[in-house]
């Protein structure tokens, strides 16, 4: 006997499949509709914009200020030139020739003497050539003289000067005064200048350098001349 039925149209037979597709669709749906979200609406206000048409702002019309020009300057004065009539009489100066005729004498002129004038030449005591000589100086040679013109001013200063001032103005200790002095063309004494510590010491130095004698001026290439010479003047007070 032949089954009826045509053995491809077994429905049975893809079940599983079916059922498995179906199964897998149901979870799909599922797992959408839980993990589905909705929002709520919200109505935002953003208010209404009113647009109106803004006033046109008049602007006054100003008028411009127009300065007058400035006014043009005066006109110059125009200068009145007088016309003075020239009263006075102008002397005038008659230059004389100064040519010379032949017969007119020429006047002998003499010879005029022209005078030197010696100048006041100053040479240190240490670098001239012939040294002043002082009274009892007089021998050896130029260095010897300069030796023994020191020595003598300087025992005639120890003997005519008063130590005893400074004790008497109250000073103590070592007493300095320097004195200057030039020896002129002549061998006199000139220009004394003292300085120390009290001006009555200064004087008594000025006193006793005056009272040196005369002495025989320097010489420099054969000529006289002004030999400056300093002296200090040291001496210890007696307490």
């Amino acid at each position: 006997m032949e089954p009826k039925k045509n053995p491809k149209a077994d429905v049975s037979r893809n079940g599983v499949i079916y059922f498995s597709v179906g199964l897998l669709l149901m979870l799909f749906v599922a797992y959408s509709a839980i993990n589905y979200k909705t929002y709520d609406k919200q109505v935002i206000d953003i208010g209404q914009l009113n647009v109106e048409l803004e006033e046109e702002e008049e602007i006054p019309i100003t008028e411009q200020l127009q300065t007058p020009p400035p006014p043009p300057p005066p006109p110059a004065a125009v200068e009145v030139i007088e016309i003075v009539e020239d009263e006075e009489e102008i002397e005038e100066t008659v230059i004389e020739s100064t040519e010379t005729d032949q017969d007119e004498e020429i006047l002998e002129i003499e010879e005029v003497e022209i005078e030197e004038v010696e100048e006041d030449i100053e040479v240190p005591f240490a670098v001239i050539e012939n040294v002043p000589v002082y009274p009892g100086c007089e021998k050896g040679n130029n260095n010897q003289k300069r030796k023994c013109m020191s020595d003598k001013i300087t025992k005639f200063v120890q003997k005519k000067f008063n130590t005893g001032l400074a004790g008497d103005l109250g000073l103590s200790g070592r007493q300095r005064i320097n004195v200057i002095f030039k020896i002129d063309k002549n061998g006199n004494v000139t220009g004394v200048r003292s300085r120390a510590p009290h001006p009555r010491l200064e004087k008594e130095a000025a006193r006793v350098i005056n009272m040196l004698p005369k002495m025989k001026p320097g010489k420099q290439r054969g000529k006289a001349v002004i030999v400056p010479y300093s002296l200090p003047i040291i001496f210890q007070v007696q307490d």
